[in-house]
């Protein structure tokens, strides 16, 4: 860029050099013959500026005149030379070529960018950096064409492109570098005109390996004591996390494995342990160390292996009673390397043979079953039950609980009779009505009394049983008088009495019956 920007500062002698020269006269005068009219043409080319034509030197005054070409002199001393043919001519003007590219004028501040502002590192990884800016305050007269992004390593002098080509972005990303590079950055800004001044780092980009903590991530379902049945597969997958990767070790209960029974394979991002056929030896802590120089992480995993357990040890009637028998037994001497969930008891009778379940999950290891049938035996057995079942056997009793039938003696009370005898009493007494013309009604009470009284109907204290027009009848103690198609005559009081040896008594009431322009008829 230094190149293009200045104009070279020629001698006088070097800027007399560039200047092709013409053959003088054989007088020594100078005076060179006149071309023709085909020549001229060539000649005329020859007045293309010359390189150092901006900034001409200042040569003396005598300079111009010594410069001047000199043709051949002619015999009489006058400098007349013979006239050129047209071959002669076009030779002269091949040599005024144009001025070298080192001599083109230095762009103007004004053409270019400025710098960009604000170079900021915003990011450093273990083999990439990332770096932004902010555009130049002027972006020149030529326009911005975009960013040239440099690196030079620490103690080199030259700065290597990032990018082949100016990039229309404020922020860029170099990658594939190694730690422990240490560099220099800058960026400036593009036009057409050429490069503004770019904008550097202060300080160099140290590239570190960046050192992750190492941490465990143990899965939910091993955060608990993790069961397995004896005989069954163990496969625990855990993943952990450190940069660069870290030292990985197990220990069971503190020591190391077992590698005849354990194996164990390590990733870059989990450790795996496996055991083909797990035993109950193999229950206990297991703890996984995650190392990373001087940091570390732990995780305890606890693994447990059980079995079915064994029957209770022994059982025993008690006591028979009535309907009931009493059983006693004793825990089995291995549950199976958990703990039990409880006892099932079952009864079975001599008869059938049929075993049905009595108690399930029961903790005590005593027990009464009752509601046995009079005149059965029954045997009974025990069951031991955890985290994988039944045993696989049951403790069962040695002799038969005979369920025994028992004379019964009814113990009868001595009889004493209740009078029970009682005056008549309405509990319901007769209510007024009163009703249409025409249509049966009924008037009803309810009588108490022992022994069953007599019941008289009266209307208008008048007897009126045998009257076909009445009609008596009584259920549960309740008395009801209906009366057929009555008629205004038939309004009155009316009266039940009930009448027995203890006593009487009655109740009445008032029918009234509407109507207009009725004639009783005879039947």
């Amino acid at each position: 860029m230094t190149a293009t920007s200045q104009a070279p500062d020629y001698g006088p002698e070097e800027a007399a050099s560039e200047v092709p020269k013409v053959p003088t006269g054989p007088s020594g005068e100078g005076a060179a013959s006149a071309p023709t009219g085909e020549e001229q043409a060539p000649t005329a080319t020859p007045e293309a500026p010359a390189p150092a034509a901006p900034e001409a030197p200042d040569h003396g005054p005598e300079e111009p005149a010594s410069e001047m070409p000199t043709g051949p002199t002619g015999p009489s001393g006058q400098g007349a030379a013979p006239e050129p043919t047209g071959e002669e001519q076009a030779p002269t003007a091949t040599p005024e070529a144009p001025a070298p590219e080192a001599t083109k004028p230095a762009p103007r501040s004004e053409d270019v960018p400025s710098a960009p502002l604000q170079l900021t590192i915003e990011d450093v990884s273990d083999s990439s950096v990332t770096v932004s800016w902010e555009p130049p305050e002027r972006l020149g007269s030529q326009g911005l064409q975009g960013y040239m992004l440099e690196l030079r390593k620490e103690g080199a002098s030259e700065w290597v492109p990032v990018n082949a080509r100016p990039m229309m972005v404020t922020q860029q990303t170099v990658r594939n570098l190694a730690p422990g590079d240490k560099f220099f950055l800058r960026v400036a800004a593009m036009s057409l005109a050429g490069a503004g001044p770019p904008a550097t780092l202060d300080q160099p980009i140290h590239i570190r390996e960046i050192i992750e903590a190492p941490k465990i991530r143990v899965p939910r379902h091993l955060r608990q004591t993790y069961t397995r049945q004896v005989g069954e597969m163990v496969n625990l997958q855990i993943p952990f996390q450190g940069n660069p990767k870290p030292q990985v070790s197990w220990t069971h209960n503190g020591q190391a494995l077992d590698s005849k029974r354990v194996s164990v394979r390590t990733g870059d991002q989990d450790s795996i342990l496996f055991i083909r056929s797990a035993q109950r030896s193999d229950s206990g802590c297991y703890e996984l160390t995650v190392r990373l120089e001087t940091l570390e992480a732990r995780a305890a995993i606890n693994i447990l292996v059980i079995e079915k357990p064994n029957p209770p040890s022994s059982i025993r009637l008690v006591d028979v009673w009535g309907c009931n028998v009493a059983l006693e037994w004793t825990p089995p001497q291995d549950t199976g390397n958990t703990e039990l969930l409880g006892y099932t008891v079952q009864k079975a009778d001599k008869k059938t043979q049929q075993w049905f379940t009595v108690l399930e999950r029961y903790h005590p290891t005593t027990c009464t079953v009752s509601d046995l049938i009079m005149g059965n035996s029954y045997s009974f057995r025990v069951f031991s039950e955890n985290l994988c079942g039944l045993s696989d056997s049951p403790a069962v009793t040695k002799e038969l609980a005979h369920i025994r039938k028992t004379d019964i003696v009814a113990k009868l009370k001595e009889f004493v009779e209740r009078d029970f005898s009682e005056a008549p009493s309405f509990t319901q007494p007769l209510a007024d009505h009163t009703t249409t013309s025409g249509y049966s009604t009924q008037l009803s009470c309810s009588v108490r009394a022992s022994p069953k009284p007599k019941i008289i109907w009266m209307k208008n204290n008048m007897n009126i049983q045998g009257d076909p027009k009445y009609r008596t009848f009584s259920e549960q103690g309740v008395y009801t008088l209906e009366i057929r198609k009555p008629s205004p005559f038939d309004s009155g009081v009316y009266t039940c009495k009930a009448v027995n040896m203890l006593g009487e008594a009655s109740v009445d009431c008032r029918l009234e019956v509407k109507g207009e322009g009725w004639r009783r008829v005879s039947p």
